[in-house]
């Protein structure tokens, strides 16, 4: 159940982590998805047998595909939420960096620190989060990034 707070309440929460996702499966179905709509059809996406005689052993999720699945996390997350929000946007990013390969057929989840929160005009909220791409039973994260959303209440 989502928590919803007013969204000047979420200033008291800079600088801290503020929730964790759901597991999602990042299976080679959903890989071959990915490209088909990007068109990145690089072999160690979505060629098992030329995979496996890479270093990675096996397919892997493109990066790209890791970051698009920001907000199916933040989704699934306890993240507070403001309450009476009307829409959300992506507005960008400051930092992005991938840092291990995600395997096809590996579990993924999302951990959120709240960087920054700014009312840019009444009812406009920008805020940045540090998001940190678990994958399970892996010592590294599969990426690292600050992103920036905009939401209007």
């Amino acid at each position: 159940m989502p928590n919803y707070i007013e969204a000047t309440a979420l200033k008291d929460l800079v600088g801290q982590v503020v929730g964790t996702s759901e597991w999602v499966d990042v299976t080679q179905e959903r890989i071959n998805q990915f490209a088909e709509a990007t068109g990145d059809f690089q072999f160690i996406h979505i060629d098992p047998e030329a995979a496996a005689k890479t270093p990675f052993g096996g397919t892997i999720a493109h990066g790209f595909l890791t970051l698009s699945l920001i907000p199916l996390l933040t989704q699934n997350s306890d993240c507070p939420r403001p309450k009476g929000i009307r829409m959300g946007v992506n507005y960008g990013g400051n930092k992005t960096r991938f840092l291990s390969p995600v395997r096809s057929g590996k579990r993924i989840r999302g951990h959120f620190k709240l960087l920054e929160i700014e009312e840019k005009r009444p009812g406009q909220w920008q805020q940045t989060m540090e998001i940190t791409v678990e994958i399970e039973g892996e010592p590294k994260p599969a990426l690292i990034c600050e992103w920036i959303t905009q939401f209007f209440v």
